[in-house]
C-alpha cells in the first residue's frame, strides 16, 4: 500500500476567560489561568486589552482603547505575546499614538521590528561615562547648566513658565547635528498640541524627530503607556549606535493618569492619594536614558522629563520624587517670566550634575564665574531697591549684572551656536566699557558674529575646530570688537 502523508491542520490554543466587571478602562476577568503581566487579552474583535495584575480568582486587564462596546459576560481570549510597538526609521518625520499607529493621515508605517514597550534599563557595565555635550541652543543652559549626551536632566517650574518652549528649542537646536528627537505629549490639550506639530514643521525638526501623541481626550491606558513606548522608540535607535533626544511632556499628568487607574483597582492610596509604587514606574522609565559603551553600540538616550510644580513648591510629591532619580533640574521661575527674563531659569534652583565635564575648554573659560556673578547681581538688585542713593562700587556691579543678564536673555526659537555664545561672554568678561549702553549691548548681542563671520570667516572657523580661544584668537576676537564699536 502506498504511505502518504496526511496533513493534520495546526490548532491554535487559547486560554479564555469572561469579563466580570468593566470601570473607566479596567476590566476584571474570571478565567486566563496561565497569565502574565504585560501580556495581551483580545476583549473583543476589534480591542485588545493588557494585563497589568491579577490574584487568584480574578484577571485585570488595561483596554487599549474605548471600552464601551465590551459587556459583562463576553468571552475574551489570551494572546500568546506581550504588548509591543512597532519601531524602525521609518517613523521619523511621523506622529504616532501610543500604541504606534500612525495619527497623521500619511498611510501605513513599515516598520522593522517589533519591541515590548516594559524594558530593562541598561545595566551598569553596559555604559559609559557621558563626555559629550547636548548643546541646545540656549546661552545660559549651555554655559552655567550643560547637558550631557545620556544625561536625564529634569525641566521643572508652575504652569506657564516656558517649560515646553525650553524642550522644543533644544529640539530645533539639533537640527543638522545626527540626533534622533521623540517629543511625547501625555494628557494635553489638542489644541496645544497642534501648535507645537506646527511649530516643529514650520522649523523643519519633523525630519528628524517622532511625535507621540497621548491627548486628554485619549484613554486612560494610551496616556500611561505613551512614555514607555516613547522610550522604546528611542531605544531602537540607541542601540543602533544612534544619540536620541527624549522629551516627556509631562510626567504630572503622567502621575495623575497612573494615580486614577490605581484606585479604580482599589490600591491603596498613599501620600497624596498616589500609589505605593509610583516612584519606580518613573524610575524604571527615566533609568532607560544613558550613554552605551562600544561593545554595546556607543549610542546615547538622552531625557528631558518636564514636571509642573504647584505655586513653585518643588518639595511636592511627585517633582522631589524626580528630582532624586534624575542629573539635575532646569528649574523655571514665575517672577523671571512675568518679569520678562527670557529663559525664566532661576540659577539659585538649576543644576546638572554632570557639570563641566562635558563643555569645551573655550566655554569653560569664558563662563567660569558667571553663575557666581549673576547670583550675587540677583541679590544685590533685590537689597537695593529701596535705596534711592548708591555708591559707584554698588553702581558698578549693577551695570555689570545688567549686561550678563541682557546676554542671557533669549527669543524663543533662536537657538545660538556655541561659538556666538563663547564670544559673547567672552566680550563679557573683556569689560568694554561700549556694553554699559543699552542699546549698544542690544546691537552687539544682536550682530557681532554676523559681522566677525563676514569680516574675518577664517577667526570663527579656527574657534570652530578646536573650540579653544588661543592667545591668537583672543587678539582677534579684541580687534574685531574695536572695529564694531568704531
Amino acid at each position: 500500500m502506498e504511505n502518504r502523508e496526511i496533513k493534520i491542520p495546526l490548532v491554535e490554543i487559547k486560554d479564555t476567560g469572561e469579563i466580570r466587571e468593566i470601570k473607566k478602562g479596567i476590566v476584571r476577568l474570571s478565567g486566563l489561568p496561565s497569565c502574565i503581566n504585560g501580556q495581551l487579552v483580545e476583549l473583543c474583535q476589534n480591542l485588545m486589552g493588557m494585563v497589568i495584575g491579577f490574584t487568584e480568582k480574578s484577571v485585570v486587564a488595561l483596554a487599549l482603547g474605548d471600552e464601551t462596546s465590551l459587556s459583562v459576560g463576553d468571552t475574551v481570549y489570551a494572546e500568546s505575546g506581550i504588548f509591543e510597538v512597532p519601531v524602525g526609521e521609518s517613523l521619523i518625520g511621523r506622529t504616532v499614538n501610543a500604541f504606534g499607529e500612525p495619527i497623521d493621515e500619511k498611510g501605513k508605517i513599515a516598520a522593522e521590528d517589533n519591541y515590548p514597550i516594559f524594558r530593562d534599563a541598561p545595566g551598569v557595565m553596559d555604559r559609559a561615562p557621558i563626555t559629550q555635550p547636548l548643546l541646545t541652543g540656549i546661552k545660559m543652559i549651555d554655559t552655567v547648566i550643560p547637558l550631557g549626551k545620556g544625561q536625564r536632566e529634569l525641566i521643572i517650574g508652575d504652569r506657564v513658565t516656558g517649560k515646553t518652549t525650553l524642550a522644543l528649542d533644544t529640539i530645533l537646536n539639533q537640527k543638522g547635528k545626527d540626533v534622533i528627537c521623540i517629543f511625547c505629549w501625555i494628557g494635553g490639550s489638542f489644541s496645544s498640541f497642534q501648535k507645537i506639530i506646527q511649530q516643529m514643521q514650520r522649523e523643519g525638526a519633523m525630519d528628524y524627530s517622532i511625535v507621540v501623541s497621548a491627548l486628554a481626550s485619549d484613554s486612560p491606558a494610551e496616556q500611561y503607556i505613551a512614555p514607555y513606548t516613547a522610550a522604546t522608540l528611542g531605544e531602537y535607535f540607541m542601540y543602533k549606535g544612534k544619540d536620541v533626544l527624549v522629551v516627556f511632556d509631562n510626567l504630572t499628568r503622567h502621575a495623575w493618569v497612573y494615580r486614577q487607574l490605581s484606585l479604580l483597582l482599589e490600591r491603596s492610596p498613599g501620600r497624596e492619594a498616589y500609589p505605593g509604587d509610583i516612584f519606580y514606574i518613573h524610575s524604571q522609565l527615566v533609568e532607560r536614558g544613558a550613554k552605551l559603551n562600544d561593545e554595546n553600540g556607543g549610542g546615547s538616550m538622552t531625557m528631558l522629563p518636564i514636571v509642573e510644580t504647584q505655586e513653585g513648591d518643588v518639595t511636592g510629591f511627585i517633582p522631589s520624587n524626580l528630582i532624586s532619580m534624575t542629573d539635575g533640574q532646569i528649574y523655571l521661575n514665575t517672577v523671571l517670566f512675568h518679569e520678562g527674563f527670557k529663559p525664566a531659569v532661576d540659577l539659585g534652583l538649576s543644576v546638572s550634575r554632570i557639570g563641566s565635564k562635558v563643555q569645551c575648554e573655550a566655554i569653560k573659560e569664558v563662563v567660569a564665574r558667571l553663575k557666581g556673578e549673576y547670583a550675587r547681581y540677583r541679590e544685590l538688585v533685590s537689597l537695593t531697591r529701596v535705596r534711592a542713593k548708591l555708591s559707584p562700587e554698588v553702581e558698578d556691579r549693577l551695570k555689570r549684572g545688567e549686561i550678563l543678564s541682557g546676554f542671557f536673555v533669549q527669543d524663543k526659537s533662536s537657538p545660538v551656536s556655541i561659538e556666538e555664545q563663547v564670544i559673547l561672554f567672552y566680550a563679557y568678561g573683556r569689560n568694554i566699557p561700549e556694553l554699559k549702553d543699552p542699546y549698544k549691548r542690544l546691537n552687539f548681542k544682536k550682530n557681532i558674529f554676523k559681522f566677525i563671520s563676514d569680516k574675518n570667516p577664517r577667526l570663527v572657523e579656527r574657534l570652530s575646530d578646536k573650540l579653544i580661544l588661543a592667545e591668537d584668537i583672543k587678539q582677534g576676537l579684541d580687534e574685531a570688537f574695536a572695529v564694531f564699536f568704531k
